[in-house]
Order: C-alpha cells, then sequence, then structure tokens
C-alpha cells in the first residue's frame, strides 16, 4: 500500500506540474504508468483529492469580488468593462482539467471490477462533478466547445474536431450532474470535507440558470444560440433548488437578530456548525498547503478601506425597511450624509457597509475603535483610500486576534444555501410560473432573516429606477434581492454576462460615490450633485465595453493555431 500511495503522489504532482501545458493533445507520460494507480478505492478518493484544489472550485469571495462589476470599485479599471483587452496569444483554455478527470473515467474501471458500488460510489460521484465544473467553467468564459470524455492521444482525430454546440455543452454538463446527484453521498459534512449531492444540486440549478437566462437575453445576437429553449433550464433549475430546499439538510443562519446576524455569517471563524454554509475553506499555518499570504489575509486586508470601495449603484440598490425603494419611500433621508442614507434601510445595508457606529477594531486589550475613526480620515493616505467612499466589510472579523499579516487563518465561503433560494425564485419567474408561495419558499425567507416586509407579488410598487424598465416588476424585484444578498460574493459579473445587461448596466456608466463633502481629503472628481466621481477623467464618455465581444474571452491564438477548426469568439476575429 505504501508504493502504490507513492505512486499515486507522483502522478498527482505530475498532473499538477502540468497544469500549464493545458491543450488537448497533452497525455500522461508513459514514464508513469497507469497499471500501478486505481486499484483501490483509496487510490480513486488520492486522485480526486487534487481537484479541491482547483482555482474553479476552491475560489471564494475576498474583499474585492465583486470588482469586475458594478458593485464595487479599486484603484484600477476593469479592462473588460473598459472594452480594452487584446486577444490571448498563448495560454490555457481550461482542458487541462477535462483531460485529468477524463483519466479517471478511463482508468477507475479496475476498481470497479474488485468491488462494489457503495465503496466508491463517492468518488465516481465527484469525478462527474468535477467533469461539471470544468466544462462550466469553460463554458461562462468561452462558450461552446468540444465536448470530450475520454482520454485523448496524440493521434486521436478527435484533437482537430470543431467546437459542438453550446446548447449541447450545457445539457451534458446538468446530465453530468445528475449523475454526481446520484452517487454522491447525501450526508451533511462539516463542509470542508468532500461535495455531496446537495452541492451538486445546488450547482445545477446554478449552471440551468445561467444557460437559461443566457439563451433568453442573448437571442438574436452574437452569442445567441441556435434552437434555444430557454425554459427547458429554468425548469431544472427550480426543479434541482426546490429539491436541495425541500429535502437537503441545510437552512438560513439566523439567532434571531436581524440587525447582525447577516453580518456575523460572514465574519464567523469556523463554519463547521454552520447550518447554511455548505463547504469552505480552511486555512491553518500548521498544515504545508502552499498558500500564499493574499489568500487568507481577508481581516488584515479589510481593516482599512485599502482602495476597497462599494459603488453608490448597489448602495442605493437597498430598500427602506418599509420594503419600498429610496425612490418612493417616504422613510428615506437621503444622500447628504452616509448616517442619513443607513437610516430605516435593509439592516443588510450597514452590515455590508461599514456605518459610523459599527465597530472596526477590538483590540486585544478589550478597547474598541469604531469605523467612524476611519471615515474621519477617508483618502488621507493608502490605507484610508476609499474612491467611492462606502467601505465595504462583508466577511470582516473585527476581532483584532485574528488580524495576523500574511499568517491570518481566516477562512473562505464556497457554497451557501441562500443561492439555492435565490435561483429557485429567479427560474420560476424567468418561466412565467412564480407564485405567492415560491416567494415564500425563497426569497421572502431571506428578508425575514433581516427583518424586512415580505414581497408580495400583487402588490409590487413600481420603482422609477429599476434597471431593468422592460422586464416585469417581479424579475426586477428579484434580481435586486439576488444582487443584494450575494454582494460582494463574486457573482455579479455572471449575472451581468448572462443577463446580457452591460448595455443597461455597463455601457457608458462610471462608478460612483457618496458625496464628497464627506471625505476628509478628496482627491477624485465630483460630479455635478456632488458625489465621487473617481473615473470622470478616466473614462470621460463611461466604460467602454464592446457588447458585440466581451461577453466572453478571446480563444488563445495558440489553440487556434493547433486546431485549425477551431473558430475565434464573436468580435474577436482579426484583433492582435
Amino acid at each position: 500500500m505504501k508504493r502504490i500511495n507513492i505512486y499515486i503522489s507522483l502522478l498527482v504532482a505530475f498532473l499538477l506540474l502540468s497544469c500549464n501545458e493545458d491543450f488537448l493533445n497533452r497525455y500522461p507520460q508513459d514514464a508513469i504508468s497507469d497499471v500501478n494507480f486505481f486499484q483501490s478505492p483509496q487510490d480513486l478518493k488520492s486522485y480526486m483529492n487534487s481537484f479541491y484544489s482547483t482555482a474553479f472550485f476552491a475560489k471564494y469571495p475576498n474583499h474585492g469580488a465583486d470588482f469586475n462589476s458594478d458593485n464595487q470599485v479599486g484603484g484600477n479599471i476593469d479592462t473588460r468593462m473598459q472594452g480594452t483587452r487584446v486577444v490571448s496569444t498563448s495560454g490555457s483554455i481550461g482542458f487541462g482539467w477535462i483531460r485529468r478527470v477524463n483519466y479517471f473515467f478511463d482508468h477507475y474501471k479496475k476498481v470497479e471490477e474488485k468491488y462494489p458500488l457503495k465503496d466508491y460510489q463517492q468518488y465516481l460521484g465527484e469525478a462527474y462533478f468535477f467533469r461539471a465544473m470544468s466544462y462550466y467553467n469553460m463554458l461562462q468564459t468561452y462558450g461552446d466547445m468540444q465536448w470530450v470524455t475520454h482520454e485523448l492521444k496524440t493521434d486521436s482525430p478527435e484533437l482537430y474536431n470543431s467546437r459542438d454546440s453550446r446548447d449541447l455543452v450545457a445539457t451534458n454538463i446538468i446530465l453530468a450532474l445528475d449523475s454526481a446527484v446520484m452517487y454522491l453521498t447525501p450526508e451533511k459534512t462539516k463542509g470542508q470535507g468532500r461535495i455531496n449531492k446537495w452541492i451538486a444540486l445546488l450547482i445545477q440549478s446554478r449552471v440551468a440558470l445561467f444557460e437559461g437566462t443566457w439563451q433568453k437575453y442573448h437571442a438574436g445576437t452574437p452569442f445567441g444560440v441556435t434552437g434555444s429553449n430557454p425554459n427547458k433550464y429554468f425548469q431544472k433549475a427550480a426543479e434541482s433548488a426546490l429539491n436541495l430546499i425541500k429535502d437537503g439538510p441545510y437552512n438560513l443562519y439566523s439567532t434571531g437578530n436581524p440587525l447582525n446576524d447577516y453580518r456575523e455569517l460572514f465574519a464567523m471563524q469556523d463554519w463547521s456548525n454552520s447550518p447554511e454554509v455548505m463547504f469552505w475553506r480552511e486555512y491553518n499555518n500548521d498544515l504545508s498547503r502552499g498558500e500564499s499570504a493574499f489568500t487568507n489575509d481577508r481581516n488584515h486586508r479589510m481593516e482599512f478601506p485599502n482602495n476597497n470601495s462599494i459603488t453608490k449603484q448597489l448602495a442605493d440598490s437597498y430598500l427602506c425597511n418599509d420594503g419600498l425603494p429610496i425612490s418612493v419611500s417616504p422613510l428615506f433621508e437621503g444622500h447628504e450624509t452616509l448616517i442619513d442614507e443607513m437610516k430605516n434601510r435593509d439592516p443588510r445595508f450597514f452590515q455590508n457597509i461599514a456605518p459610523h457606529d459599527g465597530i472596526q477594531k477590538i483590540n486585544k486589550d478589550g478597547t474598541k475603535v469604531y469605523w467612524s475613526a476611519v471615515y474621519n480620515k477617508l483618502n488621507t493616505d493608502a490605507y484610508h483610500n476609499s474612491p467611492a467612499g462606502y467601505i465595504n466589510i462583508k466577511g470582516y472579523n473585527p476581532d483584532m486576534n485574528f488580524h495576523v499579516q500574511q499568517y491570518e487563518e481566516s477562512p473562505g465561503l464556497i457554497y451557501r444555501y441562500a443561492e439555492a433560494l435565490l435561483n429557485y425564485a429567479e427560474a420560476k419567474a424567468e418561466s412565467g410560473s412564480i407564485t405567492q408561495a415560491d416567494l415564500d419558499l425563497s426569497i421572502n425567507k431571506l428578508r425575514k432573516r433581516v427583518g424586512m416586509p415580505d414581497l408580495k407579488l400583487d402588490n409590487i410598487v413600481t420603482d422609477p429606477n429599476w434597471d431593468f424598465p422592460t422586464l416585469s416588476p417581479i424579475i426586477n424585484e428579484i434580481r435586486r434581492e439576488r444582487r443584494v444578498e450575494l454582494a460582494c460574493e463574486g457573482y455579479r459579473w455572471d449575472d451581468i454576462a448572462r443577463w446580457a445587461a452591460a448595455d443597461e448596466l455597463i455601457v457608458g456608466k462610471r462608478p460612483k460615490g457618496f458625496k464628497a463633502s464627506q471625505v476628509a481629503k478628496n482627491p477624485y472628481p465630483v460630479d455635478a450633485e456632488g458625489f465621487l466621481d473617481p473615473f470622470q477623467k478616466a473614462l470621460p464618455s463611461g466604460y467602454g465595453f464592446i457588447l458585440g465581444r466581451d461577453y466572453l474571452n478571446s480563444i488563445p491564438i495558440s489553440e487556434l493555431v493547433l486546431n485549425p477548426n477551431l473558430i475565434q469568439n464573436p468580435g474577436w476575429e482579426g484583433i492582435d
């Protein structure tokens, strides 16, 4: 067994080291023979362990997770939003991980011949899950592609296939997740062990909702899908989410304190017993995991603004606590000061954006420092720099015992149950079948946690500032709820892309901030109404996102050279 484990370690090390050699025609070297591997369920487990560190799976919200959207703004202009990206000359598009998972499928049958299914079905389910995740990541980034389910050799004719249709790829991703659900354990782990069937259902609802809305809202554009059928995806998204909601072992975290529970959920240092967190990543400096300081020093980096701002666009999305938008609510106190803005608002506002009277630090001697001290020094130095003024505190823990630069052990939240509620409501609304019972099962649970009034299907007040005035009131309000609940968790760009919403939200727009009169020292331009307008000089005409191009990345030129049957993505043809 010791010898087998050494072989497995060598194989995994080889596969990880070859990550950059990420083309379809790469093949595991003959020097490491597959004869030595996949002899037992433990071998399958060891092989699958390497997938848990992949970037597309193990990423989690950091302090700037929404910088590539209209939710956050930093010191630099996002090149996709500005439309200044160029065609990649080299690099991978993700087939390296496809090759790795296909290697598993081609060789696990040696274990199948020796052991009953119950001994290894968890790892088979994980393989289906990671196949789906690998392809989903590529689908979001590059669109349609070749669907490959077995190991390719250097002379395999499939290396030169053209792309399969987007609909085929999306359908196969969902089918792979069906298999994952069938094989994965239904047991709730402590959230950092192994994938279970409920996580596969969550991702299935995410994939189906993404593809359904992509096909619906990109119809008639260069990104439209021939023979599209969005409703089949909406049905699957709702079905998967409902399965998780009704039968899964998860629930929203709540202690009955609507003024603090939402903030506290993200500030926890251990989610092992959280009813809401489905998967998270622990960082422990006593373990040799090779993590860089940048990946786990969230609290240290958020102790001061450090060029990390929430935009006015996001801040204005929060309703007043009467359930009405600020444009019509009599409770809105105006924008003159942040203190005024936060009065009578959805409690998630001041649990996601630092309030003046909120605690910024709890020193080791027990003394407290408040965010008002930071606001009073805003933009006086690099640490206090905040282009839009609003300070992001999602996931921030003020206890200084957890602030250790380079050696901090802040955990990373990867999947949470709240997304399933949002996916369900949106899928039902997009299919035109949503009922009040659906809202009570989903959106209104989220609102109840923070003490907000229920969303009533037959009593939605028109917001003159809706982002999508041509869409139905219920879709506008569900999108608002999604934006507010998932703010700064890395979902926003994917939502903008699948809704084909850059024309409404990005093109010709600039990020704005709060009233400049509140800033101690203001190095930034101000708009005609007195709001911070940090990119006014750099983007006089607003963002230059190119609608017929920038929803997808370019295929690297090196990939096009390797396979002449590949076609460049729309808008990137002929661009150097």
